[in-house]
């Protein structure tokens, strides 16, 4: 950093100064800033256990509950080959992510291994890409808690009004789905809740928007009046999210402690149906040949890969807190892929038991898990099984929220983002507060007023982006700097970080031309960011500048 701080503001206020947008940052400015000691650095106190659980914690949410359901719509009781496909798409890009956090073993995760490959305009496309993936995906789960902890309040018979329980849009959506869900049942008495047909005639009703649905509606949504229009607040959403907050802001030590604690409830609650479920297992539903074990073949087995994919992301958030691990070079490699391998596990266990326990047509698509426990008279596991999607959830939004604040403060500290700000390290804390602050409330307001459903499904294209860069960064690096020390080395490469690539482009392609039309949209916002502060600001330009334009100059 003292290379950085030594270049004089004279080099910066040059007129004619043209920008190198493709300048690396220089890997020994890189291994310097990883050394830095003090109470304006952040804090060494993550072991392998804490970094694993950290993995964990961001990576099994309520999808473990809920997406298996979706996924044996399409692979049937094939879909545990489906987890294992989509567990072997993301230890590709897993595998790539652990050479660079071992090697480079600072905050920043994609946006810093970018830098130090690719040059600085990609690093902060990416580092831009990862606000919307951990900012917006915190946003989206905060909304999600929310749903859950309604449903544990209902356990309780414990009701709250719809417009203090989700935005306006998600309570007047929801309000039509409850009583069309009772116009449904009322006109036909043999339709099943959770079935597929169903789901399909609430949707025809929802449809139809008719007077008797819309008036049925708002009078159950009962949301007082502002200005003449209806008003709602998602109080729960904006309550976990500050509470996150002050954890975040406390420490990372602290905020390590809890996570690991809701990390021990949840991966309890798995277990618990795991052993439970596997006492209802009947053989006969896995199927006895290839067609009943794959009723659509593997090109359903593929299809249901393509779907369950996202409930691995997260694990990259690991790599953000490289600058708070004791050992990064050792622990940061062994926390990515076990909490990997510990999820996959986990995954393709409760794939088993469902499909084990009900026919894959039967599945509830709902609440497929809680339901094949509700049939059976278990109604204290189903709500067990709440509590487990509620602590899930509760860790991915405090991972998604510290891998956030430590990829502005990395940022930040490259002079791309006001640093004085977003890099300002709490002196008793040891924490990027100001920065934690700021992001804990957007996320806070965001998820509380905000129908973040659409949103959301920006997250999983942002991901993956940076999946892909990862990928291509690793061979970039191996080809520009084959001898710099790597404590762990990606197998296989190129062969690897291609199929990683490949993979995750795929998946980016699935997704189709809306999520990439946001995509785009934000992206050229962060561009706009970039041109009129980050580019006139680096600290990695005016270094370059100084010492003659030298691409990567060390």
């Amino acid at each position: 950093m003292s290379q950085l701080k030594d270049v004089s503001l004279a080099t910066r206020e040059k007129p004619n100064r043209m920008a190198n947008l493709l300048a690396t940052k220089p890997l020994n400015l890189l291994m310097e800033e990883a050394r830095e000691t003090g109470e304006h650095s952040l804090k060494r106190t993550l072991g392998v256990f804490q970094l694993t659980a950290l993995g964990v914690g961001a990576i099994i949410g309520a999808g473990i509950f809920v997406m298996v359901g979706l996924g044996a719509q399409y692979a049937g009781p094939g879909l545990t080959l489906s987890f294992v496909l989509s567990g072997l798409g993301c230890a590709f890009a897993g595998l790539c992510y652990a050479e660079f956090a071992a090697m480079i073993p600072l905050a920043g995760s994609a946006y810093t291994y970018a830098y130090a490959t690719l040059g600085e305009l990609l690093a902060w496309i990416i580092g831009w890409d990862l606000t919307l993936e951990y900012a917006m995906g915190a946003s989206t789960v905060s909304s999600g808690w929310s749903n859950h902890f309604i449903e544990l309040l209902n356990i309780f018979h414990i009701r709250m009004p719809l417009w203090l329980a989700y935005d306006h849009w998600t309570a007047l959506k929801t309000a039509e789905k409850v009583i069309a869900r009772q116009m449904a049942l009322a006109s036909d008495s043999s339709l099943v809740p959770g079935t597929q047909v169903f789901l399909d005639k609430v949707m025809a009703i929802m449809n139809a928007q008719s007077p008797e649905l819309l008036q049925r509606a708002h009078d159950l949504l009962g949301a007082p009046h502002l200005f003449g229009m209806e008003i709602g607040f998602n109080l729960p959403a904006f309550i976990i999210a500050l509470v996150i907050t002050a954890i975040l802001v406390v420490g990372i030590k602290e905020s390590a402690r809890f996570n690991t604690g809701i990390v021990v409830i949840k991966v309890s609650v798995v277990l618990f149906v795991i052993a439970l479920g596997s006492r209802y297992i009947q053989s006969s539903n896995w199927g006895v040949d290839w067609s009943s074990f794959a009723p659509h073949g593997f090109a359903g087995i593929g299809a249901g890969a393509a779907y369950i994919f996202f409930a691995y992301i997260g694990f990259d958030a690991v790599s953000t807190t490289a600058q708070e691990a004791k050992n990064p070079q050792r622990d940061l490699p062994i926390g990515m892929i076990a909490s990997l391998a510990i999820c996959t596990v986990l995954y393709i266990a409760v794939a088993a038991v469902l499909t084990g326990m009900v026919h894959w047509q039967q599945i509830n698509i709902e609440a497929p898990v809680a339901r094949a426990f509700l049939d059976r008279g278990l109604t204290t596991a189903s709500h067990i099984i709440t509590l487990g999607a509620l602590a899930g959830l509760t860790s991915v939004m405090l991972v998604m929220l510290l891998g956030q604040t430590r990829v502005l403060y990395s940022m930040a500290n490259d002079g791309l983002l006001p640093k004085k700000f977003f890099a300002a390290v709490h002196p008793k804390f040891r924490t990027p507060w100001k920065n934690t602050i700021l992001v804990g409330l957007l996320a806070a307001i965001v998820g509380s007023l905000t129908p973040i459903d659409d949103i959301g499904k920006m997250v999983n294209i942002g991901t993956l982006l940076a999946f892909v860069i990862v990928s291509i960064s690793v061979m970039v690096l191996r080809h520009t700097n084959p001898s710099q020390p790597r404590p762990f080395r990606t197998p296989w490469v190129p062969l690897v970080p291609i199929l990683g690539v490949i993979s995750n482009g795929y998946m980016m392609y699935k997704l189709g031309w809306v999520n990439w039309a946001r995509l785009i949209i934000w992206l050229v916002i962060g561009l706009v960011v970039y041109f009129a502060y980050g580019q006139k600001h680096s600290r990695v330009q005016a270094l370059q500048a100084a010492s003659g334009g030298r691409p990567g100059s060390d």
